[in-house]
């Protein structure tokens, strides 16, 4: 026989439990939705919507379902029900995910279903289980003040305060140790042996039979088996998926591409489409057509201020495309210092193993797990050139490196006459990302007296993806001029599809007549912008 303080401090244990599986289950929701529709703001947004949502319709529940005999044996089923729901959620958010965003769409079409399907699947996918996990506070409520019969304000405070702990916990552990070292499915699964275990428990102690005994251990080894991993997006013929990861920040895999004459890799994160992060191939130098690292080589080329040394600064450097890039395309005469900061310390391990990254040497500095703003201050401030390819998922920019104080802070960092070279992803230089970005940049760096342009956007050729050059203290290059022209494979490959009409376009705002676009960091709006940006290319490419 249980003691009544026995029993109550049990029913506190699982509402703990409880409190730690709806956080386990919040947080693995993103990650679960992130290779269909990415881990924006706006899936963010969603999902804690569905779950408030969900939670609010369990306490409704929960507190019809108290007023009966036996809340501890209702305990115990609830959270039996909130065990089933948990473990197999990997293995439903692929028809459920795909469903809403059906396989082989390309980026821009994909663009206009991510906010509604993201919620479409939200609400089928997570409102049952966060439902259930609702109703777990007012049952312990219940529960607890009959085992110990107390005020129900005592009973409440108590059963609030170890769910709230347990919340905490959840929240610290799945995101900083069970995700990363185990994947997603096997934490859910996890969280859904717990649950199961605990709905064992309580239904022995609530006197619910073997049946009731039998569903608790059920569920948790349902949850052990299940938890062997869920789907991921399908492939598309000829890739090959040869490692992946989960981390703190998001999925990762390295896909490789037997349809390339040469060997040819991927990073994809958070990504089921037309997308990648970083990509290999066995020599350095130019990638070709569409590969918009190519022209960060330039300015390497266009500058004509002389010296051996080129040092560069990469910021968001992935698996290091980047360095591979400028390693087989600087001019000969230059020496290189490489830099570069990912704050996704397991980016940088796949890097150095399927990416030849080469992130330790004399004039190789790679510094990981570090953000790219907050790693900045800490930098040389003699970069001849500041490369500016930091992106979440698809087409995220992060908010915090786009704004007119960000970039006077490159600008600090820079020596002058020294480049900084952002990758935007837009579909003409007035598609809302890339005026945003390129205006912004021209604000920081301020007009040049002799009005001519020091920052530019450049059309990638065979992409949706803009370069915007910025220059210190001194004009960048437009088609025509002396200061344009490049000799050799670098300007034969990128100066002739850079020569067309509407290819280039010069950047001249100032923080008077373009406040109203000019991003900083008390008002950036790049979340917004960036759906726009698709939606309107979306149109554009659809139109008639």
């Amino acid at each position: 026989m249980v003691s009544s303080q026995g029993r109550a401090g049990g029913i506190l244990a699982a509402a703990a439990i409880a409190g730690s599986a709806t956080m386990t289950v919040e947080l693995g929701a993103v990650r679960l939705m992130a290779p269909w529709f990415g881990a924006s703001a706006g899936v963010w947004t969603n999902v804690i919507g569905v779950i408030l949502l969900a939670l609010a319709l369990g306490y409704l529940l929960g507190a019809r379902l108290a007023v009966g005999p036996r809340p501890l044996l209702q305990l115990g089923w609830v959270l039996v029900a909130a065990a089933a729901f948990t473990a197999w959620l990997p293995y439903l958010a692929k028809p459920v995910c795909a469903w809403f965003l059906p396989e082989g769409l390309a980026l821009h079409q994909a663009a206009g279903l991510w906010l509604w399907g993201s919620l479409a699947a939200s609400l089928l996918l997570f409102l049952p289980p966060a439902m259930v996990l609702g109703c777990v506070g007012p049952l312990a409520v219940e529960a607890v003040q009959r085992a110990r019969s107390s005020h129900a304000g005592t009973a409440g405070g108590q059963v609030l305060c170890v769910s709230t702990l347990g919340s905490l916990a959840g929240t610290f552990a799945t995101t900083h140790v069970l995700v990363p070292g185990l994947g997603i499915a096997m934490t859910l699964a996890l969280a859904a042996g717990m649950l199961g275990a605990t709905a064992a428990v309580l239904l022995v102690v609530a006197r619910g039979a073997a049946v009731g005994l039998g569903a608790g251990l059920l569920c948790a080894a349902l949850g052990a088996f299940l938890g062997r991993g869920g789907e991921r997006p399908t492939l598309a013929a000829g890739l090959e998926v040869v490692d992946a990861a989960q981390t703190p920040y998001q999925s990762l895999r390295v896909v490789e591409d037997s349809r390339w004459e040469t060997p040819f890799r991927m990073l994809q994160v958070n990504e089921g489409l037309d997308s990648f992060q970083s990509v290999w191939q066995p020599q350095t130098g130019l990638l070709g057509p569409g590969f918009y690292y190519d022209y960060f080589a330039l300015p390497a080329w266009w500058d004509r201020r002389g010296g051996e040394r080129w040092r560069v600064l990469v910021l968001g450097l992935g698996a290091g495309t980047t360095f591979r890039v400028l390693r087989g395309a600087t001019p000969p005469e230059r020496t290189l210092d490489l830099w570069g900061v990912e704050i996704d310390s397991e980016v940088v391990r796949l890097g150095r193993e399927w990416f030849d990254l080469e992130d330790e040497g004399p004039s190789v500095h790679v510094i990981a797990g570090a953000d790219a703003r907050t790693t900045l201050r800490d930098l040389p401030r003699d970069f001849d050139l500041v490369c500016i390819d930091a992106y979440a998922n698809q087409v995220e920019i992060p908010a915090h490196l786009c704004t007119r104080e960000f970039f006077g802070e490159v600008l600090e960092h820079l020596v002058p006459g020294g480049w900084m070279a952002v990758n935007v992803g837009g579909f003409g230089p007035h598609d809302p990302v890339v005026e945003a970005v390129g205006t912004t940049m021209a604000s920081a760096l301020g007009p040049a007296p002799d009005g001519s342009a020091r920052v530019i956007g450049a059309r990638v050729a065979a992409s949706r993806n803009w370069i915007v050059f910025g220059r210190r203290d001194a004009p960048c290059p437009l088609p025509g001029s002396p200061e344009w022209s490049v000799e050799g494979a670098v300007g034969d490959a990128l100066l002739p599809g850079l020569g067309l009409p509407g290819a280039v376009h010069p950047f001249r705002g100032g923080p008077a007549t373009d406040a109203d676009r000019v991003l900083t960091d008390d008002r950036s709006s790049m979340e917004l912008l960036q759906l726009r940006s698709l939606e309107e290319g979306r149109a554009h490419l659809v139109r008639p």
